[in-house]
């Protein structure tokens, strides 16, 4: 063996400590980019496999109701590839040994066979038997989640009438990979159901007879989707049509595109965040021991090591850590990516989803961990090897001594001789305190951004369903139905309170901008479904204009005072210009909203209301839903307790999850800090402590000089540390903003807290590692080893 490996073996041995701390902080950074990776690469093969495979449309339109006669004109206009027809209905469910409502879409397919777009993956079972009118196939969540299997039943509703289904099937769909209800944030398998039903007894049940309300079509290649969107909305819109639309609309297209989205944002920010500190540990590390071998380095110039053999030397020390750090966190990456895998599957439907980690993901997190190597070693190393060997012989410079301020100031007296010795060793090498400070500034910042994460989530959804949401019911009504009836729900056992709405698909223009929503028609002063404003006030609605959430005012470019152009896509269909009045803060979803009255006049019909929220006595609620059950202008009946709490449930098994993850993940890099700094620290300052104690000092006293720098160190990275965590919050804010939720940049005492407490613990750890080296120092040693 070589020499130079020999050295390189010793000197990795000798720092094997201070090694394992750094190779800790390069995994962290690996560990993120494999996990995000891995986790992106997966969800990205699965939809693109079940997408092809099972002929995912690529536009979707509904309508009130057309003639099947137009199908045929529709697949002459240009762009148009393949087209399919089919009815959609609302139905209830009630499930054996299930008291809670269940709420379902009813999709039409042709009898006895797959439809041509949209086709169904049969888990078990089969379709549905041509000419069989109660046959169904069930989507596979809602039978896990009751242990339904072929051959079970339930019964139904629809269109108001009263009738049994059989399961014939249980099956996967492209289009419901994301399977939760129409105005539902995440899937409640348990209360929303998708089934597939025989074409003709689905048009029979639902009034549809020769007729669909449901498009969905696939378009040329190279053809322009603009265009033939904007067709579809003119052939369609004598017939009630609600205006077309892409993929990117599509309910379960969007949140999986959402979730892509935020995995590419952490693959970007995080790993980018970790690999940075370890640079920069690496280069304060390096730099360090460096300049303690440097009497080594000369004598190795002296005996013919070139200049570029010493530094691949001590780039390969690096390069080693670096390698360590690097199968770490491959290793805990695709572990974990596995593990969060199986969250995943729960809310992503996919006939099979594999994770493996992909080469090219290896390669680019091996390459990354290198330059970061790289980056934070070259310039100690080459400084050091560049100089000429009379001159690496010769020790250091002596530093220049003199009284500082503080020691010339009145507080001098209450310091003590441990605390000037401190203050005199600090002072005197400022740009190695900065250095420390900020390595461990940087680990109480992503303390800190680890911290916001769960807090945020929590006080985002406090916000969505203490301040806003009161309801505990929200009923869907079939039809359009007069205002009228808030009096008999009024009359409802176990009622305290009811607050009609009313809701029409529309799309915003400003500009060149356009956004695809809904006008949602409120009281002027809501009670149930709150408008609020920055501080959490409860707001009015204006008599006239429209209220924005912010971030759809924003990303549409308007302000309080602008008018936008409105069309609506129901009923006239008319093209309005309407003012906004304010912009107001929501931290789920978006909407627009005015006075119901308002929106009742704008369509052109009387006092209407298309739903109604409830707040209930919980003594009475069971036999609340029975009434309603029989109630056949309800279309659906949603449980708010139960929506927030899958929603929290949603959250706690995927961003709670990593969150707590990457606090561990801080919280080593924080001790990988902290360690290396006194670790190198007491190595740079043996001779010096072996003095005190031979000149008379107590152990404890030297023991107390080495607390106090720890904890000095650890106390003035606090306020750097904060700043640093604000911008790695600001930064992950804005990463995951979107138009389904926006994460609050806000900061509670416990924010704050937390990285103070893991510097705390983590200088208190190292601080007894401290303690028991300076034990083990052997103090005749030190003082006859050479300056």
């Amino acid at each position: 063996m070589r020499t130079l490996n020999r050295k390189l073996l010793r000197d990795l041995g000798r720092l094997k400590g201070q090694a394992l701390a750094i190779a800790v902080v390069v995994a962290g950074g690996v560990m993120t980019l494999i996990l995000a990776v891995t986790m992106l690469d997966a969800l990205t093969r699965a939809q693109e496999r079940f997408y092809a495979s099972h002929h995912f449309a690529e536009v979707f339109a509904d309508v009130k109701r057309a003639p099947l006669g137009l199908v045929e004109r529709l697949q002459n206009l240009p762009g148009v590839n393949l087209i399919e027809a089919r009815v959609g209905a609302p139905v209830r469910l009630t499930v054996p040994g299930f008291a809670d409502p269940v709420r379902g879409q009813l999709v039409s397919i042709p009898d006895g066979r797959q439809p041509t777009l949209n086709r169904l993956y049969l888990v078990e079972g089969k379709l549905p038997t041509a000419g069989r009118e109660e046959q169904v196939v069930v989507s596979e969540a809602f039978a896990e989640a009751h242990g339904l299997a072929p051959g079970d039943s339930v019964e139904a509703i629809i269109n108001g009438r009263h009738t049994r289904l059989e399961l014939s099937g249980i099956a996967l769909s492209p289009e419901f990979l994301y399977q939760a209800g129409p105005t539902d944030l995440v899937p409640d398998y348990r209360r929303y159901a998708i089934l597939w039903m025989n074409e003709t007894a689905l048009a029979d049940a639902y009034g549809m007879e020769g007729a669909f309300n449901q498009l969905s079509l696939t378009l040329q290649s190279g053809a322009d989707r603009e265009s033939v969107i904007d067709a579809l909305d003119l052939a369609m819109a004598r017939y009630g049509g609600t205006g077309a639309r892409t993929r990117h609309d599509q309910q379960s297209h969007r949140f999986l595109e959402e979730e892509l989205g935020e995995q590419r944002a952490q693959a970007r920010i995080l790993p980018t965040i970790f690999l940075l500190v370890s640079a920069f540990l690496l280069n304060v590390v390096m730099t360090r021991i460096i300049r303690t071998q440097r009497e080594q380095i000369a004598i190795l110039k002296a005996f013919g090591y070139r200049d570029g053999e010493l530094a691949r030397h001590y780039a390969g020390l690096a390069l080693l850590i670096v390698l360590l750090g690097w199968a770490l966190g491959v290793g805990l990456g695709a572990w974990t990516a596995r593990w969060m895998g199986g969250l995943y599957a729960e809310y992503f439907r996919f006939p099979e989803m594999r994770f493996p980690v992909p080469p090219w993901a290896l390669a680019l997190s091996l390459m990354l961990a290198g330059l970061s190597a790289l980056a934070g070693t070259w310039r100690a190393v080459w400084q050091a090897v560049s100089a000429p060997p009379a001159e690496a012989m010769r020790p250091p410079a002596p530093q220049r001594f003199r009284r500082t301020w503080l020691e010339r100031s009145p507080l001098r007296h209450a310091l003590g001789s441990e605390g000037r010795i401190v203050l005199r060793h600090l002072g005197r090498q400022p740009a190695k305190v900065a250095l420390s400070v900020t390595g461990i500034a940087l680990s109480a910042g992503l303390l800190m951004m680890g911290a916001w994460q769960t807090a945020a989530l929590d006080q985002m959804l406090d916000r969505q369903y203490r301040d806003i949401m009161r309801m505990d019911i929200e009923l869907t009504f079939g039809e359009p139905t007069p205002a009228r009836a808030v009096g008999e729900l009024r009359h409802l056992p176990g009622v305290l309170a009811v607050e009609p709405w009313r809701r029409v698909p529309a799309t915003l223009v400003h500009g060149h901008r356009h956004y695809r929503t809904s006008l949602t028609g409120l009281e002027a002063q809501p009670r149930l479904r709150q408008i609020v404003d920055e501080a959490g006030n409860a707001q009015s609605l204006p008599p006239e204009g429209l209220v924005l959430t912010r971030y759809l005012g924003e990303w549409l470019g308007v302000d309080a005072g602008d008018v936008l152009e409105v069309a609506i896509m129901e009923g006239h269909r008319r093209q309005l210009r309407l003012p906004v009045a304010a912009l107001v803060e929501e931290p789920i979803g978006v909407g627009a909203y005015l006075r119901r009255e308002h929106l009742n006049r704008l369509m052109r019909e009387g006092p209407a209301m298309g739903g109604a929220w409830l707040l209930v006595d919980d003594a009475r609620r069971d036999a609340l839903i029975d009434e309603l059950h029989e109630l056949p202008v309800v279309a659906g009946i949603g449980l708010m307790d139960e929506a927030e709490r899958g929603v929290r449930r949603y959250l706690d098994e995927t961003l709670q999850v990593f969150a707590i993850v990457f606090v561990i993940l801080a919280s080593s890099i924080g001790f990988g800090v902290i360690y290396n700094n006194a670790r190198i620290s007491f190595a740079e300052r043996s001779r010096e402590l072996a003095t005190l104690l031979v000149l008379g000092y107590t152990r404890a006293e030297v023991s107390r000089i080495l607390l106090v720098e720890i904890a000095l160190l650890g106390g003035l990275a606090i306020l750097p540390g904060w700043a640093f965590g604000i911008g790695f919050c600001t930064l992950l804010s804005q990463a995951f903003s979107n138009d389904l939720f926006r994460v609050p940049l806000a900061f509670t005492p416990r924010i704050f807290g937390l990285p103070v407490a893991g510097v705390a613990a983590a200088s208190a750890l190292v601080g007894l590692l401290m303690l028991r080296r300076l034990r083990h120092l052997n103090q005749v040693a030190v003082l006859k080893a050479p300056e």
